[in-house]
């Protein structure tokens, strides 16, 4: 159940450490988040989370499918204002081509205040 108070943020990431450390850049920077570790994860989270969610943070290759492209999408689809920021080593170049409209992209290697930075600027114009 989130966090009424906190904002809602999914961050979807297959690498464990950089899991941790970006979700706990934006615990402390007063979200509440959920993670996943896969595309599959983060759909059943987006289920889940419903209309209470305020931003998306994807990694973008996740080993299997679906991909965060594939996320964003399917956030998109059921939210269509949600903000996001997609992270990626070696995709970046496809965020023109494969992103949802207005979302931002933060490449591999980044600091997590990075993601806290981005996301909290998009929230600023996010019309939810």
């Amino acid at each position: 159940m989130p966090d009424v108070e906190k904002p809602l943020i999914l961050y979807v990431e297959d690498e464990i450490f950089t899991q941790h450390l970006v979700e706990t850049a934006l615990s402390d920077a007063g979200y509440d988040v959920w993670t996943a570790s896969d595309g599959n994860e983060a759909l059943e989270k987006l289920a889940s989370a419903g209309s209470a969610l305020r931003g998306l943070v994807t990694d973008v290759d996740l080993g299997a499918c679906p991909n965060g492209w594939e996320v964003a999408n399917e956030a998109r689809a059921a939210m269509p204002g949600v903000p996001v920021v997609y992270v990626s080593g070696a995709s970046a170049h496809e965020w023109s081509a494969k992103s949802v409209p207005g979302s931002q992209i933060v490449p591999k290697p980044f600091a997590p205040d990075q993601i806290v930075a981005v996301i909290a600027l998009l929230l600023g114009k996010a019309d939810l």
